[in-house]
């Protein structure tokens, strides 16, 4: 481990709350963030590269961190979006054929500060009792708790932040098929899209055209797709108002299939007349039970959202709930009655997490073939 590790470090919350333990990766910054909780047992490097967590610091539950280090193959975006890392302890050794760094040069790398040596079940706990709260997390040698509580008050929330400029590509980009023909070309909207959902659906047949966010209904419908996906990414989905209107746009011209996934899933409803809410501390994990409402089948899902649809809200002439969490019973998943599009809030793709609701893939494979 570097010897950066005994140089000590704060985390503060905005209810004054406040935790002291080790530094990791980054010294002498201070980065602020919504604080949430995963309870995934395994995929820290998975979950540290999602893009879906730009504006988060991490805890994560599971006590023993870093012991099989990082590679170039887990990744799941370029670069950390993430505000910092907070774990229970670190492993000194890295076993794994896999390995080709440690999680400290890794987080070193992308210049991300962590915290360790604290007491995360105390602190998920807060979290759950208190909800997701703004937080600071400083690996400066010397800090003043009432100056960073007051700084932490003057940050933003998560409500009513579009972060999808943050993490989309900025220029459009193409991915072959990993299959001799192509199925037909599906024009992916990236919110924050990871890279296993692209290596699911090119190893399912299909080319890929990766648009930016910002990306308008004529420029998507311009490439003449045969499917159109709508990724995961961060932030409120209610403030993301250019893309709900194109997405209108595409459920009106039905030019093609619609999947959407996660931020894309809430934005859909969005656009079909529905409404979300912010839940108090959100769905992260590896763990997660969903239950199929017309086979009544349980799948154990992968998920990570802080924001769920209202489900009050969905206009049922027009959709239907196809899914349910079993921890709360919020939606996880919808579809149009008359139209080819479906969305879950779950991550079928997984990377960390169970590969359950693969099959999604294949549902959408099957309406673009049908089309």
């Amino acid at each position: 481990m570097n010897s950066n590790q005994n140089q000590q470090a704060c985390l503060v919350l905005e209810n004054g709350s406040y935790f002291t333990g080790k530094a990791l990766g980054v010294l002498c910054q201070k980065s602020f963030g919504e604080i949430v909780f995963n309870t995934g047992l395994s995929g820290y490097q998975e979950i540290l590269t999602d893009p879906s967590y730009a504006g988060q610091t991490i805890i994560l539950t599971y006590p023993e961190i870093g012991n099989y280090g990082v590679n170039s193959e887990d990744n799941q975006s370029a670069r950390i979006f993430a505000k910092g890392l907070v774990i229970k302890n670190i492993s000194p050794i890295s076993s794994s054929w896999r390995a080709g760094g440690d999680l400290n040069g890794f987080l070193l790398k992308h210049n991300l500060s962590g915290i360790y040596g604290l007491d995360t079940r105390a602190l998920t706990r807060l979290v759950r009792d208190f909800g997701a709260m703004r937080s600071v997390l400083s690996t400066q040698e010397n800090f003043s708790i009432p100056a960073l509580l007051e700084e932490v008050h003057s940050s933003k929330p998560m409500q009513g932040q579009n972060l999808t400029k943050l993490v989309s590509t900025t220029k459009p980009y193409f991915c072959k098929n990993s299959s001799v023909h192509s199925k037909g070309l599906i024009v992916v909207l990236d919110l924050g899209v990871k890279e296993q959902m692209l290596k699911l659906l090119t190893s399912a047949g299909f080319d890929l055209q990766v648009l930016p966010a910002t990306a308008s209904f004529a420029e998507i419908a311009s490439y003449k797709p045969n499917g159109i996906f709508l990724s995961n990414g961060p932030g409120d989905p209610s403030a993301c108002k250019d893309i709900q209107e194109t997405t209108k746009q595409l459920i009106e011209k039905n030019i093609a299939p619609i999947f959407g996934v996660c931020l894309g899933h809430q934005i859909l409803s969005i656009a079909l007349g529905a409404e979300t809410f912010k839940l108090k501390f959100g769905h992260r994990g590896s763990n997660h039970p969903v239950q199929d409402l017309e086979t009544k089948r349980v799948f154990i899902t992968s998920q990570n959202h802080g924001f769920a649809v209202k489900e009050e809200t969905l206009p049922t002439e027009q959709i239907k709930i196809t899914h349910k969490s079993l921890n709360d019973g919020t939606i996880e998943g919808i579809e149009h009655k008359h139209k080819p599009i479906f969305s879950v809030q779950f991550h079928p793709e997984a990377s960390p997490g169970p590969s359950d609701t693969n099959y999604l893939f294949n549902k959408f494979t099957d309406l673009i073939q049908s089309f």
